[in-house]
């Protein structure tokens, strides 16, 4: 079993480490490292991190030192940009919190039905992680409290600035007790992040983890040459081309994002859009059945694309490119992941030439042009081995992991290899099997019983 270790100057407790050996981990992140001694001392911190560099884990340790579980108060509040980054988020403190009883953390995302929130706030939390129009929504209504908060985060603040949020922002810590900590985690360090500072923070430790050059991600960017008119067709001849498995394609509006999904989709291949005009079940079985491998390609608009966690992405696809190069830089580092070669493939009309300037000062290369034929035979087809199946029950209803892989292997008679990445949401869940065994593992559970009772399962397509 792995044992973890680390050299920081504080203690942390001994059920933590323990956990955190089981989970798999060996030691601390630099940025991890260095933020963890301050944020749980209780002082302020301004941290400029890459997405991916492990600054959850390090706010969720801090906030949680800090919580007294007797209390069933708002102690700790993390903003975050997206639905989907604070859906991530919470998954990843409720992983930590689990060294510790009966700690409740809750999302507060729009999108959501406000009743069941009210509701859940009614029973208590601990630790609330949310995007700030939803968290505003909730404190001018009265349903939510944090004038007992000893913890706030505010999670990727340079994408929630980017996206408006500002006003929001300084709202809802107008809520919250003078006498806070405050954690600003942010990937550039701009003049309003500064300014967010000065006003919400108090001496705070500033903290700049450099990049490291062994960990910088292996990805090879290809340019490609299209003509307005025949783009959708390019980008059919880039997946012949390339051959990938698991692609996230990048369009700059969600309609473009929807109307290249469906066109794809009608020449058999299986993509689907995330946006947002998708409600928050369509987006989270969307996120279900890319991250599982039932679905093969995401087209994404750069905001809905925020906290997707996916390490098997082979290749991303600008298929419109970016005048924003930091926001280019975002989309790459969507491939390349945990030591994995990546591809990145922009598509580049006579428009875009100003744009790849912009990517050849940026990382010291020169674009080379792939030529590739849309005229080329459309006999391919792009289709996952996987299907994703959806259960009617979530973790409210107390549906864990482990019943369902109970009911397909002993119930059903699946082997484990055949059953995939299974997802359990509060009133939903999906587990991906293999394509083949679908019909007949639907009609299996429909004559059986999961906990006791019959529970409705439908395959996602």
């Amino acid at each position: 079993m792995t044992t973890f270790t680390h050299n920081l100057s504080v203690t942390l407790p001994t059920e933590l480490t323990s956990l955190l050996s089981d989970l798999g981990f060996k030691t601390f992140t630099p940025i991890q490292e260095q933020s963890l001694p301050s944020i749980i001392n209780g002082i302020d911190v301004l941290a400029q991190a890459q997405t991916g560099s492990g600054k959850t884990l390090a706010f969720a340790i801090g906030m949680l030192t800090k919580i007294n579980p007797k209390f069933f108060g708002v102690q700790g509040l993390v903003m975050c940009p997206t639905r989907e980054l604070a859906d991530q988020v919470c998954k990843e403190i409720r992983k930590v919190a689990r060294y510790m009883d009966n700690i409740k953390i809750l999302s507060l995302c729009g999108g959501m039905p406000f009743g069941p929130q009210i509701g859940s706030l009614e029973h208590g939390a601990h630790i609330v992680v949310g995007t700030p129009g939803r968290l505003l929504e909730h404190l001018r209504k009265g349903s939510l409290k944090i004038n007992h908060l000893n913890t706030l985060v505010l999670d990727e603040a340079d994408r929630m600035l980017d996206m408006g949020f500002v006003d929001s922002i300084r709202t809802v810590i107008e809520h919250t007790p003078d006498r806070r900590q405050t954690l600003l985690f942010s990937a550039t360090y701009s003049d309003t992040i500064i300014e967010l500072s000065k006003a919400f923070q108090d001496e705070p430790i500033y903290i700049k983890v450099e990049q490291n050059t062994e960990l910088t991600p292996d990805i090879e960017q290809c340019f490609v040459r299209v003509n307005k008119d025949t783009k959708l067709e390019s980008l059919l001849a880039s997946f012949r081309h390339y051959q990938p498995r698991q692609v996230i394609v990048f369009c700059n509006t969600k309609i473009e994002a929807q109307a290249v999904a469906d066109w794809l989709d009608a020449h058999k291949v299986s993509a689907k859009a995330i946006h947002g005009d998708l409600d928050q079940r369509q987006r989270d079985q969307v996120l279900v059945q890319f991250s599982n491998g039932s679905t093969s390609i995401l087209v994404a608009t750069d905001v809905a694309a925020r906290g997707i966690d996916v390490k098997e992405i082979d290749m991303v696809v600008n298929f419109d490119m970016t005048r924003d190069i930091d926001v280019h830089t975002h989309r790459i580092g969507r491939t390349g992941r945990a030591g994995a070669k990546g591809m990145a493939v922009n598509l580049v009309t006579n428009k875009d030439d100003y744009k790849v300037k912009g990517v050849e000062e940026r990382f010291g290369i020169t674009a080379s042009f792939t030529e590739i034929d849309p005229e080329m035979d459309f006999s391919y087809r792009l289709f996952p081995s996987m299907t994703t199946l959806a259960f009617d029950a979530g973790r409210k209803n107390k549906l864990r992991p482990g019943d369902i892989v109970g009911a397909l292997t002993a119930g059903v008679g699946l082997n484990k290899d055949q059953v995939g990445k299974i997802d359990v949401f509060d009133f939903q869940a999906y587990v991906a099997i293999q394509s083949d065994l679908v019909k007949s593992t639907v009609k299996a559970l429909e004559d059986s019983k999961i906990k006791g009772r019959k529970i409705k399962v439908r395959p996602l397509r």
